[in-house]
């Protein structure tokens, strides 16, 4: 990886590749453990969350189409070193949150993925991408489910964060 081009995003354009049939890897295990790897990397790497969720989806039996999506994030890694969660002292105390959902992404079960971040101030202090439990009939049921997702984690929020009364 070390003499190979940057990729600005980090992901593909097209996520239907990753559906098509394609020849399964010899060694399994190399993706296996790239994917245990990048996902340790979430922690502090918010912007690989959607990715490393889509592609730890296909542990099982991955295939070239899969290895080479691991190797686009590899790509994107190397172009933004210096990408990391940063907490500004001078930072003011208010929450703000955003949620969105990508309705219906998976072809086989049709079930949509949340994703959201929570920001104190200027400070990233909690994210997530997941698939949701249930099918949602529409994109505005997803948005709504993202939406509900995301008012849970904030009241799971620490309570040394003072909230406006009512």
């Amino acid at each position: 990886m070390q003499g190979c081009k940057p990729s600005s995003t980090p992901f593909l354009k097209d996520i239907s590749s990753l559906y098509k049939e394609d020849n399964h890897l010899d060694d399994p295990q190399s993706y296996r453990r790239l994917i245990g790897k990048l996902l340790y990397l979430t922690n502090t790497r918010p912007d690989l969350c959607f990715t490393i969720n889509l592609l730890s989806q296909f542990m099982q039996f991955p295939t070239n189409s899969h290895y080479q999506a691991i190797q686009h994030v590899l790509r994107y890694i190397k172009s933004s070193p210096s990408e990391r969660l940063f907490f500004a002292a001078d930072s003011s105390k208010h929450l703000k949150a955003f949620s969105d959902s990508d309705w219906a992404t998976c072809p086989n079960t049709r079930r949509s993925t949340t994703g959201f971040c929570i920001f104190l101030g200027s400070s990233l202090i909690s994210w997530k991408s997941k698939k949701q439990r249930t099918v949602s009939r529409s994109s505005t049921e997803a948005e709504y489910r993202a939406l509900a997702a995301t008012v849970c984690e904030i009241q799971m929020a620490p309570l040394s964060i003072t909230r406006p009364s009512n």
